[in-house]
């Protein structure tokens, strides 16, 4: 009977052993997979924010291309404008010179002067239309990438 008992024993020891062998490889092997989805979700995740990121210095770069365009236009504008004016200013000053009496003098320096004041000023509705566009045109790809982001964000939550 202590032999009958003892095999027993070691039947239950055996069993035991096997099955807590087995359920230890289940747990081991669940890690495993647990342990690779989440490399696999971190690796995807990095991929995403990496093309994020891109997208992003994208923009970036395609907005200070739009401000630099923007800056060209004002330049010669500008350029233009200060020839048109001085061109203008040595004609006046020529048509000055030959005022024949005081009141032709005075009546051409005014009608200078208003022409000089208007040029003035829809040079200045041509700059600030420009500028307009041009801050506009710069903030829009930055504009898109910042409301894709939001969308992201959302569909994320």
């Amino acid at each position: 009977m202590a032999d009958s008992a003892t095999e027993t024993v070691k039947k239950t020891v055996e069993t035991a052993t096997a099955k807590t062998q087995a359920q230890a490889e289940k747990f081991q092997a669940a890690g495993q997979q647990a342990f690779r989805e989440s490399i696999d979700k971190s690796v995807a995740s990095m991929t995403e924010l990496n093309a994020h990121g891109k997208k992003n210095l994208e923009a970036l770069v395609e907005s200070a291309t739009a401000a630099q365009k923007g800056a060209e236009a004002l330049s010669q504008q500008s350029l233009g404008f200060a020839k048109k004016s001085w061109e203008d200013g040595v004609a006046a000053a020529q048509s000055i010179a030959q005022a024949r009496s005081v009141q032709e003098l005075v009546e051409l320096q005014t009608n200078y002067a208003k022409s000089a004041m208007e040029a003035y000023l829809a040079q200045m509705t041509k700059v600030a239309d420009v500028m307009t566009s041009s801050v506009k045109d710069s903030f829009k790809p930055i504009n898109e990438r910042v409301t894709a982001s939001v969308e992201q964000f959302q569909a994320a939550r």
